[in-house]
């Protein structure tokens, strides 16, 4: 992604307030970012939390198998 000072909203100032107002909108979404992967963690934490435990094995599952058909 090439961002350039042309594609940038009119500004007062000139020469680096561009690079500042860039490096002001990559933090803003590296924030956003950092909070949608933290939700998503949270979300996955909660439901595996939510979920029952498997029932236990017992040792002679799976020991008679029908094979007549």
């Amino acid at each position: 992604m090439n961002i350039s000072g042309g594609n940038l909203p009119a500004m007062s100032g000139a020469g680096q307030s561009g690079e500042v107002y860039s490096a002001a909108l990559a933090k803003r979404q590296q924030k956003a970012d950092g909070a949608a992967a933290l939700a998503l963690i949270e979300g996955a934490a909660s439901s595996s939390a939510a979920q029952t435990p498997a029932k236990s094995v017992t040792a002679t599952l799976g020991n008679n198998v029908n094979v007549y058909v």
